[in-house]
């Protein structure tokens, strides 16, 4: 897994746990930290999160690399 796909799992999970505390208990962490959900560094944030929402989907269908183990003769 590379950087960018680190840097997009992550973004994921933060925006799952958002959407957790929204549904269980109507509190928007994201609105909270950057000033209300109509601010400009909340608005870059969820647009972040779906975007790398998007981007993992490629994740979903990418084939797993299948491991051949290596021969040694000693």
């Amino acid at each position: 897994m590379n950087g960018l796909q680190r840097f997009a799992l992550a973004l994921v999970i933060i925006g799952a746990i958002n959407w957790g505390l929204i549904g269980l208990f109507q509190f928007d962490l994201v609105a909270a930290i950057f000033g209300g959900q109509n601010s400009v560094l909340s608005r870059i944030i969820y647009s972040l999160v779906g975007v790398s929402g998007l981007y993992s989907l490629m994740l979903l269908f990418k084939p797993d690399r299948e491991v051949v183990p290596s021969t040694s003769r000693t």
